[in-house]
């Protein structure tokens, strides 16, 4: 069975939580793609940059922008035509700029029971009532993203003791 897009893109995102938890910070990792390639890799650095603003979609949707709008004049930075691939659901931040860069699609691992804006606890990209809707997927590579989020408590927990 042949690997979907969908899957080889995430598994981008995924090697991009790797590198977070390899680096003690949250593991998630994001990617975004125009046009079938990707413009923008991110992990959370939250402690590596002392920055509670500093979450992958976040960096990664920063990143995007600048790449898709250098180089055309009237560009202000709008993802649309994009998908942000990230390995956990984004919470209200995220989801927020995600509305507010008209980003077009998210495809998302793991469900974020406490923090989930999209489909757990808000459904803010897909709110009638903002200017914007994205077109929402969860739970692509739940497991593998789960998987390094159990990983990253299991030892910080252990390093507490």
């Amino acid at each position: 069975m042949s690997e979907s897009i969908h899957e080889h893109f995430m598994r981008e995102a995924l090697k991009q939580a790797k590198i977070a938890l390899e680096r003690s910070e949250i593991p998630v990792g994001a990617v975004v793609v125009y046009k079938n390639r990707i413009v923008a890799r991110a992990y959370n650095q939250m402690e590596t940059l002392r920055d509670p603003t500093a979450h992958a979609e976040m960096i990664a949707m920063t990143q995007a922008s600048e790449t898709i709008s250098s180089g055309q004049k009237d560009h202000r930075g709008s993802l649309e035509g994009a998908t942000l691939y990230v390995t956990l659901e984004p919470c209200p931040m995220c989801a927020g700029a995600l509305v507010l860069t008209k980003c077009t699609h998210l495809i998302y691992g793991a469900t974020d029971s406490k923090a989930g804006a999209c489909h757990s606890l808000y459904h803010i990209t897909e709110d009638d009532r903002l200017n914007h809707r994205v077109n929402v997927v969860g739970g692509l590579m739940e497991n593998e993203s789960r998987l390094l989020l159990q990983e990253f408590f299991k030892n910080l927990r252990k390093d507490k003791r």
